[in-house]
This record gives C-alpha cells, sequence and structure tokens, in this order.
C-alpha cells in the first residue's frame, strides 16, 4: 500500500469524508486512524534573541540546530530523520513570535532528564516544574527557556 505525502494527507481526508455512505464510511475511517498515528507535524518556538536560544537549545538538549529564512523568519530548525517517528520544529523569530509561558507546551524526549535540568539551570533556566514521576510513563519536568518559554522534558523509566 502506497502512503499519502503528508501535503496529501488532507486532500484525502476531505475526499473520504465526502465519500458515498456505502463503503465510504469504513474507508474515511481509515484514512482518519492513520492520520491520527502522530498528529503533530510540525512546531515553532517563538524566540526574540536567535543567537540566545540556537545557544541554549544546542548547550541543553545537544542538538545542532539548522538556520535559514523562511518567508522572511529567522528560523533555526531541530534535526529530524524522514521515516522516523515525531515532529518537524524549529526555534522561530518575528514580528508573530511572542515567547510565553501560556502557550502550548512542547515536550521534548530526553534520555536522561536529570542532566538535562542541570545543564538548563546551569545556563540561565528556572525550573517551573521540578521532576516527577509519573509512574509506568516515566518522568516529567518543566522549564522556561532562555526566552521566556514553558518547555516540558519526558524520559521513559529505563
Amino acid at each position: 500500500m502506497r502512503l499519502l505525502s503528508r501535503s496529501a494527507l488532507p486532500l484525502a481526508l476531505l475526499l473520504a469524508a465526502c465519500a458515498p455512505e456505502q463503503g465510504g464510511e469504513a474507508s474515511a475511517r481509515k484514512a482518519e486512524d492513520a492520520a491520527m498515528t502522530n498528529p503533530v507535524f510540525h512546531f515553532e518556538i517563538p524566540v526574540t534573541d536567535m543567537e540566545r536560544a540556537v545557544a541554549f537549545y544546542e548547550a541543553v538538549f545537544g542538538y545542532r540546530l539548522t538556520r535559514e529564512a523562511v518567508d522572511g523568519y529567522d528560523m533555526a530548525f531541530f534535526p529530524r530523520a524522514d521515516g522516523q517517528p515525531g515532529a518537524s520544529g524549529a526555534l522561530a523569530k518575528g514580528d508573530v513570535y511572542r515567547p510565553s509561558h501560556d502557550g502550548p507546551v512542547i515536550y521534548f524526549d530526553v534520555p536522561d532528564i536529570d542532566a538535562v535540568l542541570a545543564r538548563a539551570t546551569a545556563r540561565g533556566s528556572q525550573v517551573l516544574y521540578p521532576k516527577k514521576d509519573i509512574g509506568a510513563a516515566g518522568f516529567v519536568a518543566e522549564i522556561e527557556d532562555s526566552e521566556g518559554n514553558r518547555i516540558a522534558l519526558s524520559q521513559v523509566k529505563p
């Protein structure tokens, strides 16, 4: 079975939803199920100082971000492997991007939550929600990034 590209998926869902009742309901449900596997496709974290934000995320998480201008906005993209689970994401600077504690909370999977918390606080980050054991799901915590965003951490138990 050939998978649809991500840009064709919304059109496929619309067509499936408009299909006649006979069998159309089952195919629409299959398309919806496929779309909901990992529904978040991309995220953007607002920043006011791109240099500072890139330095923070690279030091705290160990990622290598890639800088690029997109539609007139300064962006720094997190690494992304096509065909692997998870969403792509970027730091984004521009007039429509405003860091805050109030918006959506993005969770970063980390191998060692204590090490990430230590690196974050060493760079001036404030711990907003200390490490908490959430049972079989592992551990979570929240920090404030260099720009004032609420960022969450998640670690599965070994």
